[in-house]
């Protein structure tokens, strides 16, 4: 039987714009965007793997980080089902600050290009953004 998985994800947001992987799940034809994190490893917090995880998938140090929810998805991903616990964060980077908006980042272990994405394109359902619930709070962080 699978596991649960629990994850713990970022959302650095920039002037109306959010830095997310781009992703395809080639079964549905579906480009979509992803927030930059990953797995919580045994007898680690949630926050301790958001900071971990930044540094080894982009090489930067977190300043700032506020957990917006937690959401609890079911999924299918290339055609296998998955489910995950996701812990959604604001964060904040000096590093990712000074990214420029056109720049195209690439993540360190297995290369999949991130992006300084504008806001309204999530908005306007042009490409959705995972994990489920990411989306509204990314809208709220806009707002404010």
């Amino acid at each position: 039987m699978p596991a649960i998985r629990n994850i713990a994800v970022g959302l650095p947001v920039k002037q109306g714009h959010v830095l997310a992987l781009s992703g395809t799940d080639r079964s549905r034809g579906l480009d979509f965007l992803r927030a930059i994190g990953g797995g919580i490893e045994f007898g680690e917090r949630a926050e301790e793997a958001l900071h971990r995880e930044f540094h080894e998938e982009l090489d930067v140090t977190l300043q700032a980080v506020e957990l917006l929810g937690v959401r609890d998805n079911i999924f299918t991903y290339e055609g296998v089902p998955g489910h995950e616990i996701a812990h959604i964060y604001a964060v904040r980077s000096i590093e990712l600050d000074a990214v420029p908006l056109d720049a195209e980042l690439h993540v360190l272990d297995e290369g999949s290009p991130v992006r300084w994405v504008p806001i309204a394109e999530v908005r306007d359902g042009r490409r959705p953004l995972f994990p489920d619930g990411a989306t509204e709070f990314l809208l709220d962080l806009d707002a404010s």
